[in-house]
């Protein structure tokens, strides 16, 4: 398959685990609200709330695909692929301050004058049915994550891995929307069982706890790609390998990257060329590294050597 199959059959993943995030996401959201009106659950308030920012998230994440497919230009050179980690970034802090902040700040206002829980039958519905739709939304960026998990790797290993701002983003969000129900649910029994009305409101403040370490999660892995993070130890080391295999080369001095975009790199090469080599040979050796590199890893897509080492290896 070729490079540019690849490239579509990504772009096509990662859009397909936004869609199905917002359409699980939206109609949960409207059901919590009318459920949370009618049985006056604080901790069903808070996974409304939680779900309505998840969808305005989704839709953000949308804005960062378009405008990531943008072509380079006279501006941005290198293209527009980091639009996406900073859209990324927004919903990490949406998460935190909507979803977080909301959620903790109705909690303590609502255990500051409780209010006995209401029927609970629908609110047991609605989390039933919340928790179906944000599996199947789980499980699609679940999905997408393992195409690029390797043998050996965790979950969790792959998704901080992962380059792909929207597809760990929706993954980090179900998972923490997955847990928040849980304890939704928990809150809902505890308060019903002991006849305590503060075990509900007390459940809200620990969602918005949960979405605060979501954010940050978010926020660290977004944080690091937007301001440049490189291909990483393991596969600088495999390049440098590419480079030192090949007989046109003295030494590598240093290799440094940077993620363009979820499929994109930049790559810098401070190597030693052969001395007294011609120029047709070393415009040759630079074609086969560069063609050794790109098929090792096809992200890979500029590679600039150093001036310094060309002239020293025509001199």
């Amino acid at each position: 398959m070729s490079t540019g199959q690849d490239e579509e059959e990504k772009k096509s993943g990662s859009l397909k685990v936004i869609y199905a995030a917002i359409a699980a996401n939206l109609g949960i959201a409207v059901s919590k609200f009318i459920v949370a009106g009618i049985t006056g659950s604080a901790a069903m308030l808070a996974e409304g709330i939680h779900s309505a920012v998840d969808t305005g998230n989704e839709v953000l994440l949308l804005i960062g695909e378009r405008n990531s497919a943008k072509p380079p230009d006279a501006k941005h050179p290198f293209g527009y692929g980091k639009e996406l980690y900073f859209w990324a970034l927004i919903v990490a802090l949406s998460v935190f301050s909507l979803g977080g902040g909301l959620s903790i700040y109705h909690g303590i206002d609502a255990l500051r004058h409780p209010e006995p829980l209401r029927d609970p039958t629908w609110n047991y519905v609605v989390l039933g049915v919340s928790a179906l739709f944000e599996g199947y939304s789980w499980n699609v960026s679940r999905k997408a994550l393992n195409k690029r998990r390797k043998p050996g790797t965790s979950l969790w290993q792959t998704m901080r891995a992962s380059k792909d701002a929207s597809v760990f983003t929706v993954f980090i969000e179900d998972s923490a929307a997955l847990i928040g129900l849980a304890i939704a649910a928990l809150g809902i029994v505890l308060g019903q069982v002991f006849d305590k009305p503060y075990f509900d409101p007390a459940a809200s403040v620990l969602i918005g706890l949960l979405l605060v370490g979501a954010a940050f999660t978010l926020a660290r892995e977004t944080g690091a790609l937007l301001v440049g993070e490189s291909i990483g130890a393991d596969a600088t080391r495999k390049v440098r390998g590419v480079f030192e295999q090949d007989p046109a080369i003295e030494s590598v001095s240093a290799l440094q990257s940077m993620q363009l975009g979820p499929d994109e790199v930049l790559l810098t090469a401070a190597v030693q060329f052969r001395r007294g080599m011609r120029i047709d040979e070393v415009e040759a050796a630079i074609e086969r590294l560069e063609n050794a590199v790109t098929a090792l890893y096809p992200s890979i897509r500029h590679i600039y050597f150093e001036s310094g080492a060309l002239r020293a290896a025509m001199g």
